[in-house]
């Protein structure tokens, strides 16, 4: 049986805490930043983690 293979763009994604929490990155960040506030786009920065509900799915896709 050939080896499992990763979800590329989950790998690129997302990211496993030490603590086992999945970190991913604020969506809306991307591109029509003109008309959002400098106030929202600094808050956009910071990266939030995945609900609990969904980190087995996002583990299973990254392989960890």
């Amino acid at each position: 049986m050939p080896k499992m293979k990763s979800k590329s763009s989950a790998k690129k994604r997302f990211r496993m805490n030490k603590n086992g929490v999945i970190k991913r990155e604020c969506q809306y960040r991307m591109h029509i930043l003109t008309k959002k506030s400098t106030k929202r786009k600094r808050q956009l920065r910071a990266g939030d983690t995945v609900a609990p509900c969904d980190q087995p799915k996002i583990a299973r896709a990254i392989k960890v």
